[in-house]
């Protein structure tokens, strides 16, 4: 479970703290439009600091080409933490080099401050050593509370781990708490509901749940695969033709457990004011999509979720984006929300969800790492996370 050491377990005091958070944040014209990964390392930030900490803070955003790109700079990040903390954190110019060294030199305890995008230099992705060194040679302890960032073995994320002793942020560890008790010791029943568009990008979360729930809910486009597979017309839906074996292998093993929409919401055409009707899965018209699970399907995923104690949601039932398209989805986000359970949902659609239908507050633990989370429930092991001391 949760057998990795945590910064509860270091003293911290008046030492150099390396840092690695998740920051990469949406922004548009400069703005942010999200900051929840900012109020999220919160807790680890405040600790530190609290602790008389020096707080060298390090973190991705978006994707520049191993270069310096003045759109991906973590400035206006560093802005919105000064204010979330009420004290300055200046940004460095870089993450690496002499003059970010004597702006650590020159850190108070107490005091923080923000490395330029690690991703400005091309050897962060490719965990090469040498940067590895020099980003540890600014500290003396690596802290890591970045899990969206833990499923890649990047310089920040795995690499400092050898230069370094290395303990999880409270970030982290709230993710392997939750995520490791649904794998490992689930309070039953345990039902998982897996959306979105494609089997494939799931095919190793979904058969290795199958193992673990009582109950799999399938809804989005990757039904559709499901129900074609089944033998059923599905018009002109979003298919996998690639995943239809693996979609019958699925359905044999999963048997009674896995549950597949009933009825759908279909449309003339993929757009936001497409003619729309419910129809049984059975009758999906020629050259009609689905874009939604119908009402009989939130229905019967309500009464499946009835009792629960445990449940894992990842992605959506239909297109999300799409408001006509989006009421199942809303519709699980409440049952979800309406639980006595340990729920935890995961993936960006499905958080935006829980986000709009009003009930985040009611969710237990709402997943920072989309890619890194399933990777966890696949049962691969997360190289940030190895990479940490056991207790």
């Amino acid at each position: 479970m949760m057998n990795k050491k945590t910064v509860r377990d270091i003293e911290v005091r008046g030492k150099r703290v390396l840092l690695r958070v998740d920051f990469n944040v949406p922004l548009e014209g400069g703005t942010i439009t999200d900051d929840t990964r900012i109020r999220a390392a919160l807790p680890t930030i405040r600790y530190l600091l609290d602790r008389e900490a020096r707080v060298i803070i390090a973190s991705h955003l978006g994707r520049p080409k191993g270069k310096p790109e003045p759109a991906f700079s973590l400035r206006p990040v560093a802005e919105r933490l000064s204010q979330l903390l009420g004290q300055a954190v200046p940004l460095a110019p870089d993450s690496i080099g002499p003059e970010v060294k004597a702006m650590v030199e020159r850190l108070k305890p107490g005091e923080a401050l923000m490395l330029e995008n690690l991703r400005f230099h091309a050897e962060e992705e490719k965990n090469d050593p040498s940067y590895a060194k020099e980003l540890a040679s600014l500290a003396d302890v690596f802290v890591n509370d970045a899990f969206g960032a833990a499923h890649r073995a990047h310089a920040s994320t795995e690499g400092v781990a050898h230069y370094l002793p290395a303990v999880a942020g409270f970030l982290m560890e709230r993710e392997l708490l939750f995520l490791g008790k649904a794998l490992m010791q689930p309070d039953r029943p345990f039902v998982a509901i897996l959306g979105g568009a494609k089997i494939s990008d799931k095919i190793g979360v979904i058969t290795n749940l199958l193992g673990k729930v009582d109950k799999l809910l399938i809804g989005g486009g990757m039904a559709n695969t499901f129900l074609k597979a089944k033998g059923l017309h599905v018009g002109d839906s979003l298919v996998e033709d690639g995943s239809l074996e693996d979609a019958r292998r699925v359905m044999q093993e999963g048997g009674a457990k896995l549950r597949l929409p009933v009825d759908a919401v279909v449309a003339d055409a993929f757009s936001a004011n497409a003619a729309a009707r419910v129809v049984k899965v059975e009758a999906i018209p020629e050259g009609w999509r689905v874009l939604d699970i119908g009402p009989e399907t939130v229905e019967i995923f309500r009464q499946e979720l009835r009792g629960a104690k445990t449940v894992f949601w990842n992605g959506p039932m239909g297109v999300f984006e799409f408001p006509r398209f989006a009421e199942g989805t809303i519709a699980i986000a409440r049952a979800v929300a309406e639980l006595e359970a340990t729920t935890i949902v995961g993936g960006g659609d499905s958080v935006a969800a829980v986000e709009q239908a009003g009930v985040a507050d009611r969710i237990t633990h709402i997943s920072t790492g989309g890619g890194a989370s399933l990777e966890f429930l696949e049962g691969r092991v997360l190289p940030g996370v190895a990479a940490l001391a056991d207790k």
